[in-house]
């Protein structure tokens, strides 16, 4: 199946610091990709990159088959960016601003943006800089379905919403790429938001690509495992375990291995396995056994 996004070797600095280095991801059609990283480690960067704003130091990606330095009006008008402050031109009104939109899109659709602005029961005539944080961003999403985008990319798209707008938001957008088979990469600091969205986990760690992978394979297969004793060890290099913690009670870490495989470690450290045992994750918790708390 062909990549919608597709980057190759992208190593970018700001200044002497390391972002990435050889950066290589894709994302086929079809697909929702959640992309999640800590404060600092690249998550806009890397949108910026996609849509041509920003050149890398090295390396190259592809937009619909274009490379991000010279996408064509063609190829951008097939892509829906959501950047972080949702809507401008706040002093129209719904249908205002509908309309205004609607003219710079051949293949606009309003279904999309009425369906959901009903959702939101807000007036026809309500203006834009008068609705909540939450309300605003709702009409974004709209605007951005309406354009019948290929390509939806959404920075942080539950920035400042409450629980439910949070949920209309992603029960809305999974509901709307299921039925039309678009594409998605986003981001969000939300993440227990994306566990039921999102098909595709992309991790960044300070300089590099921690993981990307189907996202019910690691809720299935990555575990948090517990000793009741404060087990002291250290990690080897081979050893598939991860973010080792000692508490005054118990100890415990984080892998993708079965618990048959971590006893196995363990034991040949002479450590007592007897109570040995594994937890199930959410993506949240995941999210900190492979990156860490702090």
């Amino acid at each position: 199946m062909a990549a919608v996004i597709e980057c190759n070797n992208i190593t970018h600095y700001y200044g002497n610091r390391l972002i990435y280095k050889n950066l290589n991801f894709s994302v086929e059609k079809g697909k929702i990709l959640g992309l999640l990283g800590k404060n600092g480690t690249g998550k806009t960067t890397i949108i910026n990159i996609l849509n041509g704003y920003l050149k890398p130091y090295s390396g190259e990606c592809r937009l619909l088959g274009e490379d991000m330095r010279s996408l064509s009006i063609e190829t951008k008008s097939k892509v829906g960016l959501l950047l972080e402050g949702h809507v401008q031109h706040s002093y129209f009104n719904i249908v205002q601003i509908e309309k205004f939109y609607s003219r710079f899109f051949k293949d606009w659709k309003s279904e999309p943006y009425w369906d959901l602005m009903d959702k939101l029961k807000v007036t026809r005539k309500q203006k834009i800089s008068t609705m909540s944080c939450g309300q605003r961003s709702q009409v974004a999403l709209g605007l951005i379905l309406a354009q019948d985008p290929e390509l939806l990319i959404l920075d942080d798209f539950s920035m400042g919403l409450d629980p439910g707008y949070r949920r209309l938001f992603v029960d809305y957008l999974k509901e709307y790429v299921t039925a039309t088979n678009k594409t998605v990469f986003l981001t969000s600091h939300i993440i227990q938001d994306m566990e039921h969205l999102i098909d595709e986990t992309m991790i960044l760690d300070y300089g590099k690509l921690l993981l990307h992978k189907p996202t019910l394979e690691i809720l299935d297969n990555f575990k948090r495992y517990k000793l009741s004793h404060d087990a002291r060890f250290k990690l080897d290099s081979d050893d598939a375990i991860q973010n080792l913690e000692h508490f005054k009670s118990h100890t415990e870490f984080y892998s993708f291995d079965t618990i048959d495989r971590v006893r196995q470690i363990l034991q040949r450290r002479s450590i007592d396995t007897q109570t040995l045992v594994n937890e199930s994750l959410t993506l949240e918790d995941a999210f900190i056994g492979l990156t860490g708390k702090y």
